[in-house]
């Protein structure tokens, strides 16, 4: 560039790196258009992209919205920390890119929300390729700085011309397909069906009923005995949190903890259920155990703390409570984890391996930590008088538990034969339909007082 002198007794000359300001510039619009942590392009390319897609509807060129998430992401932050979460986003990143096509188009949203355009969709089973792909792909486990993650995804599916050709409209379906497959059980996919949005309008006011149910104290506690199959008396009972909505009835333990985890109330309901379950055993008139499950996130927050608190309420001596521990509690955090689960077992509280039987990682588990109680997954019990290779794995999860100092327990007990073949093992304890389901709290002493036999009658 060149400008005459205020004199006009020469020039001078003014030079530029042209090449440096226009990289900068490229990366400052690619930064706009792209998440940081992933390099993923951003939901501002993905509405950019999308438009895009929707003007090529004109010349025949169909396509499909793939709106996804990471089942249980938040317990993963919530024990193991945000840097590891940001690794494992990043992981997940490439997993995804490893299953498009070239001209495919893998978005971050925000938090562990994904999108994804399958450009040229021609028919729906093209679609459901790439979703099983995903979910497959996603949801191997992943090692991270020497942690062990496991975790899925779920997906849900739009297909446009078919479902619709406005930005907004298709959004909406994947959402409601995404949001059908988390209820249907996580780690799955679903198409968009017109009939979700009744479906989906109803879970939200189910969401809100939870929500409304837990601030006004109407949640309640269910005990289901557990029974010493030497002596046929009563050792304990579980405590299972319900809901009796006012118009789908009882929610059971199970279903009640899924919608919980899913609208962020897990935490809450979990330290509700082990205050109010020790204030009840604290005033049982018989000294049985009480056993309660803890979920994920309460690892993080304090739960030697809790569990400390809730004893010197209740005056329930340590060893009356054990705390029932999913693997899945445990491939959180390894380290940390039986840290904790140390100190509350040098307290006097009982440590359960709880749903033995189903995962991959549980013998390494049994080998890291003296439990006191090995719970055998209902899922082997069930099959446990059908199949010759239930039964075995049975009787050498009993076998190799009381080898090892701790005592087998089996879950889901419905009937004699299974009653037989357990006690034929040598298992220590058992608790299920057969001797009684869950009863409510006003309802223990009578429970206690005529047992288990009369219960299963």
């Amino acid at each position: 560039m060149r400008a005459s002198s205020p004199k006009g007794g020469g020039w001078v000359a003014l030079h530029e790196d042209v090449t440096e300001r226009h990289r900068q510039e490229q990366e400052i619009i690619h930064l706009a258009r792209h998440d940081p942590l992933t390099n993923l392009a951003n939901r501002a390319l993905f509405k950019e992209q999308l438009q895009q897609a929707l003007q090529r509807l004109a010349r025949g060129q169909g396509f499909a919205v793939l709106c996804l998430d990471l089942d249980r992401f938040k317990a993963v932050n919530d024990s193991l920390g945000h840097p590891i979460g940001d690794a494992l986003l990043k992981q997940v990143s490439e997993r995804l890119l490893s299953c498009v096509r070239q001209g495919d188009l893998v978005a971050r949203l925000g938090g562990d929300e994904f999108a994804i355009i399958q450009a040229s969709a021609r028919d729906p089973n093209q679609t459901e390729s790439l979703a099983s792909r995903i979910v497959e792909t996603v949801s191997q486990r992943y090692d991270i700085e020497g942690h062990r993650i496991d975790i899925s995804t779920s997906v849900g599916i739009t297909l446009a011309p078919r479902d619709g050709a406005q930005a907004e409209q298709l959004m909406k379906n994947a959402d409601l397909a995404l949001y059908r497959s988390k209820a249907a059980g996580r780690r799955g996919y679903s198409f968009y069906q017109p009939e979700m949005n009744d479906a989906v309008e109803g879970r939200r006011t189910l969401e809100s009923d939870l929500r409304r149910a837990l601030d006004n104290d109407e949640l309640e506690i269910c005990y289901q005995p557990i029974v010493a199959l030497d002596s046929r008396r009563i050792t304990g009972f579980e405590a299972l949190p319900r809901w009796s909505h006012p118009s789908r009835g009882m929610l059971p333990a199970e279903e009640l903890m899924l919608l919980a985890e899913d609208i962020g109330l897990s935490v809450e309901i979990a330290d509700w259920a082990l205050r109010r379950s020790l204030a009840h055993a604290g005033q049982w008139s018989v000294p049985v155990k009480l056993a309660v499950n803890i979920v994920p996130s309460q690892l993080r927050r304090n739960l030697l703390d809790l569990v400390l608190q809730a004893l010197a309420e209740s005056r329930l001596p340590p060893n009356r409570l054990e705390l029932e521990i999913a693997e899945t509690v445990l491939l959180q955090d390894n380290k940390n984890t039986l840290a904790l689960l140390h100190q509350l077992r040098q307290l006097g509280v009982g440590i359960v391996m709880d749903d033995f039987g189903t995962g991959y990682g549980a013998l390494s588990y049994l080998r890291s930590f003296p439990f006191d109680k090995v719970k055998i997954d209902r899922a082997l019990i069930a099959e446990l008088t059908r199949t010759p290779e239930a039964s075995a794995l049975v009787e050498a999860i009993v076998g190799l538990s009381r080898k090892l100092g701790m005592a087998p327990v089996a879950e889901g007990v419905e009937s004699k034969h299974q009653l037989e073949r357990l006690c034929g093992f040598g298992c220590a304890e058992a608790q299920g339909f057969y001797f009684s389901s869950g009863v409510a709290a006003g309802e223990i002493e009578q429970v206690l007082a005529r047992g288990p036999a009369q219960a299963a009658a």
